[in-house]
């Protein structure tokens, strides 16, 4: 008995290993085909900056193997980034025997949408947020202070605010399947505006670094986005409940 238990056990464990081996073949892929590109890639993620430091200044280097380090650690990140789809698929692939017919139908779905709100996010940091966020801090810095700011320090900020923004766009979907599932109604979404304002640049103060003008210009899009996903939300009120009862009878 106790070894008929365990047969399913070892093959949910492998068959993880297996998803788990294809996420990080993908993500090896990718950062093999940028890795000749680390330092342009780095440029170009330090290009909001670079074109707000006042003339003459530039970036610095305060560890000897920063210059060397920083473009490959950001390489291997943006290689992660990049093989989203791929680990949402794998992820998929993993749970898709265990859900119901409705929620396979929902999943693939989701699964699109919320790599594309990602991007769409991390897009909106660096066309919109970054030059907004770069030249302020530029233009309030004081006066005999010269920005010169490390590489590594600000590759730890913009990824920061990536994360953030990637993340906070996928506001729209979980609103969606908290509807989908019955959890909560469009109606009582909007009861809750206020709290859901504050909960926003609460949200952005956590997230963000810590200044206001980063958390606000992530609070707005996310609030912003809250409505998006209660206007599409009342298109799935209560079709979970409602598919799962159709698939018992079924």
């Amino acid at each position: 008995m106790e070894v008929e238990d365990t047969q399913p056990l070892i093959s949910h464990l492998i068959e993880l290993r297996k998803r788990l081996l294809n996420c990080i073949i993908a993500v090896f892929v990718i950062f093999l085909a940028l890795i000749y590109f680390a330092n342009d890639i780095y440029q170009l993620i330090a290009a909001p900056l670079i074109r707000q430091m006042p003339v003459g200044a530039s970036m610095i280097a305060t560890d000897v193997a920063s210059p060397f380090f920083t473009p490959i650690k950001l390489t291997i990140i943006v290689s992660v980034f990049l093989a989203v789809p791929v680990i949402l698929y794998q992820v998929w692939a993993f749970i898709a025997p265990a859900l119901y017919r409705h929620e396979r139908k929902l999943v693939m779905p989701l699964l699109f949408s919320s790599s594309l709100l990602f991007y769409v996010g991390v897009a909106f940091a660096y066309f919109i947020v970054f030059p907004l966020a770069f030249g302020f801090f530029a233009k309030t810095a004081p006066q005999g202070v010269q920005i010169a700011t490390d590489i590594s320090n600000y590759l730890d900020f913009v990824m920061a605010i990536f994360l953030a923004f990637g993340v906070a766009f996928e506001v729209p979907i979980a609103i969606v399947l908290l509807c989908w599932t019955g959890l909560t109604t469009p109606d009582d979404l909007r009861k809750k505006r206020p709290y859901i304002l504050v909960g926003a640049f609460v949200v952005g103060m956590l997230l963000t670094p810590p200044d206001v003008f980063s958390q606000t210009l992530l609070a707005i899009p996310m609030y912003c986005l809250f409505e998006v996903g209660v206007f599409f939300s009342r298109y799935y009120v209560g079709k979970g409940r409602w598919d799962k009862e159709q698939d018992s009878e079924s």
